[in-house]
């Protein structure tokens, strides 16, 4: 089998379930050394990294929380110092919480959207911040967002869009400031999925699957091949672009 990431090093956040073990595992198959973190279950994350070893790679995981933003700097420490350096990020970690809930609604748990924002928005660029100054020349930074982060589509979705909305314009900022060394940065759009996150509520569900083009929702894996076609060689002019996995959420 060809693997064209060979030689190169990658970190995912949030690898050990759903579509971070699956990102994990396709990067080892196509020859990358595979750093990826975790925040609770040791046994799952250790099951996910024996998978990817058993594909030739070099795995490490690392147990961080990502809404802890002081932790990121540490976090690319280790793994620069685990593997020598560092060719790609993927910024997968993410939470969902209070779905369905509209901003009017005065039982909405503010302390679970406060996390929600620290992990997928501030813990996001605390994590791209620190591992700029370590990606080498041709890196790649991969943000893993979702058809909603563009469009809301129902009610009761504010909170987790935003995130996913503002990530995505960093992460263009972050093309800007990066192509100079000729590290690109792009957005994948992931569309409804068995993640392991916690599923919308049934009636929100319903109406997100009835938007779809595909009226279906995706397999982690087929979100994982866009996230290593954009690590590949292949992808080398892509830059500050969104690709969109999400089944034809915007079409």
């Amino acid at each position: 089998m060809n693997k064209p990431l060979t030689g190169k090093v990658a970190l995912v956040t949030g690898g050990s379930r759903g579509l971070g073990a699956a990102t994990v595992r396709l990067l080892a198959e196509q020859g990358a050394d595979v750093a990826f973190t975790y925040v609770s279950s040791e046994e799952q994350a250790q099951a996910v990294a024996g998978e990817a070893r058993a594909k030739g790679a070099k795995v490490a995981a690392f147990k961080s929380d990502q809404a802890d933003t002081s932790r990121a700097q540490a976090l690319i420490d280790e793994v620069v110092g685990r593997f020598g350096g560092l060719d790609i990020l993927v910024n997968n970690a993410a939470i969902s919480v209070e779905q369905g809930r509209t901003v009017d609604d005065p039982e909405a748990d503010t302390a679970a959207l406060d996390r929600m924002h620290a992990t997928n928005y501030l813990g996001v660029i605390a994590v791209i911040r620190a591992a700029s100054r370590v990606l080498r020349a041709d890196g790649r930074i991969i943000t893993v967002s979702s058809g909603l982060g563009s469009r809301v589509g129902v009610p009761g979705l504010a909170d987790y869009s935003a995130t996913k909305s503002g990530i995505e314009r960093y992460t263009m900022g972050v093309a800007r400031d990066l192509g100079r060394r000729g590290i690109t940065a792009n957005v994948v759009e992931a569309g409804l999925m068995e993640s392991g996150m916690e599923p919308p509520d049934p009636e929100t569900l319903k109406a997100l699957l009835g938007s779809l083009s595909l009226q279906r929702m995706g397999h982690p894996d087929e979100i994982a091949a866009a996230i290593a076609f954009l690590a590949s060689p292949a992808a080398s002019y892509v830059t500050g672009a969104v690709l969109d996995a999400h089944g034809g959420y915007n079409a």
